[in-house]
């Protein structure tokens, strides 16, 4: 988010720390033992794996996205709605269903903003990505009725325009696919002329789609951005719903096989309870 007053302010960017952590329901105590009968590293391999082919999965539905972001403190409001679609030659592309005039007057929507909340928010590390990050397992901790692995990430060096995420995410111990994710988009921009951009942490919910993937159903904010001339509160909701497959030649994989017509993919457990 830009600041509509402009100063330069100069913020470190850090791994999420476990104390900041937004507390949750049924969210067990972090466990810092190591796994048992499998390592971190292929924890990681199987997740990143699993990620890719989630992305291609998720590529070929189409879905509503609810996105509301306000400045409690003085009221104002950004919201839109619109859908993500194919037209008659498979192409996909938004239609903005509800758009309503803003009236966020601390702040403003930057095209970095809208970006990430269309592609970051609903974060994805696939194997092609890990080499541009460091992974580091944290413990085990129980997530409502799941079991997950715990990871803290950032990115190895940020290279040119290229923005990343950094914080923390949890990986099922059953299908090893990522359930939740935490932190924010990186780096925050500061220009000269005063001008800067600062990003809020997040969390981004998932539940089961079709019994395959974890799609992305729920992200929050609610933080406080520093700017050099005013702190602004901020809360930030997007809902995606109505997840469906486009076409009936879509050909979704799981464990990295396409599933016979028909043939019910094996029992997973059940998404978390928000």
């Amino acid at each position: 988010m830009k600041s509509i007053l402009r100063f330069v302010l100069g913020l470190a960017v850090a791994i999420v720390l476990c104390a900041s952590l937004p507390a949750l329901a049924q969210e067990g105590t972090l466990d810092p033992a190591q796994p048992k009968g499998i390592t971190p590293e292929a924890i990681i391999q199987r997740f990143a794996a699993k990620e890719k082919e989630f992305r291609e999965a998720r590529d070929r539905y189409t879905f509503r996205q609810d996105v509301r972001v306000q400045t409690p403190d003085d009221g104002g409001e950004y919201h839109e709605v619109f859908d993500v679609v194919f037209d008659d030659q498979g192409k996909r592309l938004e239609n903005v269903v509800f758009a309503p005039q803003t009236t966020l007057q601390l702040i403003s929507m930057s095209p970095e903003d809208l970006a990430d909340i269309r592609h970051r928010l609903p974060f994805v590390l696939t194997s092609d990505e890990i080499p541009e990050y460091q992974i580091m397992y944290v413990g085990q901790q129980q997530q409502d009725e799941l079991h997950c692995y715990v990871f803290d990430i950032a990115p190895k060096e940020i290279v040119g325009k290229k923005r990343y995420f950094q914080g923390r995410i949890w990986v099922d111990d059953h299908d090893f696919q990522v359930v939740k994710t935490y932190g924010k988009t990186v780096p925050d921009i500061r220009k000269k002329r005063g001008q800067e951009n600062l990003f809020p942490k997040f969390t981004t919910w998932r539940e089961q789609i079709d019994g395959k993937y974890w799609f992305p159903t729920y992200t929050k904010a609610d933080d406080t951005l520093h700017f050099s001339n005013q702190d602004v509160h901020i809360i930030e909701k997007v809902k995606y719903t109505d997840y469906k497959q486009f076409g009936s030649n879509v050909k979704i994989t799981y464990e990295g096989k396409e599933l016979p017509k028909g043939e019910k993919p094996p029992e997973q457990p059940q998404p978390p309870q928000k």
